[in-house]
């Protein structure tokens, strides 16, 4: 998300963060497998440490992502209740009602950034369509719990 606002020229409107719903990843960078792909997509990255979602970060952002059913399911229990309908499976913006592909079971790191571009071009294509006025930055979480 983070290279596709940097290319349509509005990074400066966003803050875009990754956390995970759970702990397993947690202070690890990102995966191996991931990052291969990234560089055949020729999107750039740097190191960092996997976070968990916090309580109380809910009003911190416009829209919480998830990759996944489950994803989705462990987002109330850290956040609480979504109150303000904020918190959405990624592929849900591109009108598919399913999972982002994970290459945890799979391998298949292509289909899965096949899948997050998918969704994360919908998201972005919805946001700027929404024209917020000059000035105001949009926040998106991402949840990261697949690799």
């Amino acid at each position: 998300m983070k290279e596709l606002v940097q290319r349509a020229g509005c990074a400066e409107r966003f803050l875009i963060a990754s956390a995970a719903t759970t702990t397993e990843e947690l202070g690890r960078d990102t995966h191996p497998g991931t990052r291969e792909e990234l560089r055949r997509q020729g999107i750039p990255f740097t190191r960092r440490q996997a976070r968990q979602l916090r309580w109380g970060e809910y009003g911190d952002w416009d829209y919480l992502v998830a990759m996944d059913r489950e994803n989705l399911a462990d987002i109330p229990s850290l956040l609480g209740a979504d109150r303000d309908g904020k918190v959405r499976r990624l592929l849900s913006f591109a009108g598919e009602e399913r999972d982002v592909a994970d290459p945890w079971y799979t391998g298949d790191f292509a289909t899965t950034y096949r899948d997050v571009l998918r969704g994360c071009e919908a998201l972005l294509r919805m946001i700027l369509a929404k024209e917020p006025p000059p000035g105001k930055r949009e926040n998106a979480a991402e949840d990261t719990a697949a690799p």
